[in-house]
């Protein structure tokens, strides 16, 4: 969507109604930033704006009240901890993430109209910390996610943007990944 938002450290959301390039994007950014260009709450703000209301909740108080419940757990069980965050900011850190193989669909439960999936897919996280002396370290953890989207018109767009109803938008993370 706003390509700025890298030079923050973080992945643009795209604008699609592709389930597919959605899902892998939801799944890269939710482990992609870097320490040294925003702070840990400026991306999990930002990361809020990929969320969308829970269309299978039929009144705007219960819609509202999963979406922030789906947030929290974004925050809390999710994605890198803070104290892990915090020392990885000690060392200059980043974290790039990427999908790997096939995405595995699950059907979601009490979803009448056919616009929702949920993808699970390996993500390869690739670390990087300053040693101190100039030189940079990296490594690997590889780690399997799921992450549910609506992709149809209950969509609602993140404001001042040029997204519309029916594009892809997360309705929430999971903490385990979800299979067949």
């Amino acid at each position: 969507m706003d390509p700025a938002v890298a030079e923050r450290g973080w992945l643009p959301e795209p604008i699609t109604s592709d389930r597919e390039v959605y899902i892998r994007a939801a799944l890269e950014a939710a482990a992609t930033f870097d320490t040294q260009k925003s702070t840990r709450e400026e991306w999990l703000d930002y990361l809020d704006t990929w969320f969308t209301p829970d269309t299978r909740y039929t009144s705007e108080a219960d819609q509202r009240a999963a979406m922030t419940e789906s947030q929290g757990l974004l925050r809390q069980a999710v994605v890198l901890p803070k104290e892990e965050w915090e020392s990885l900011a000690s060392e200059d850190g980043r974290v790039v993430a990427a999908t790997t193989g096939d995405l595995v669909y699950v059907p979601v439960t009490d979803d009448t109209t056919g616009d929702m999936s949920i993808g699970t897919s390996d993500v390869t996280l690739t670390f990087t910390r300053s040693d101190g002396s100039g030189s940079e370290t990296s490594y690997e953890e590889r780690v399997r996610v799921s992450v549910q989207v609506l992709c149809g018109p209950g969509s609602v767009p993140t404001p001042d943007s040029a997204q519309k109803a029916g594009d892809c938008k997360v309705v929430r993370y999971f903490t385990e990944p979800l299979e067949p």
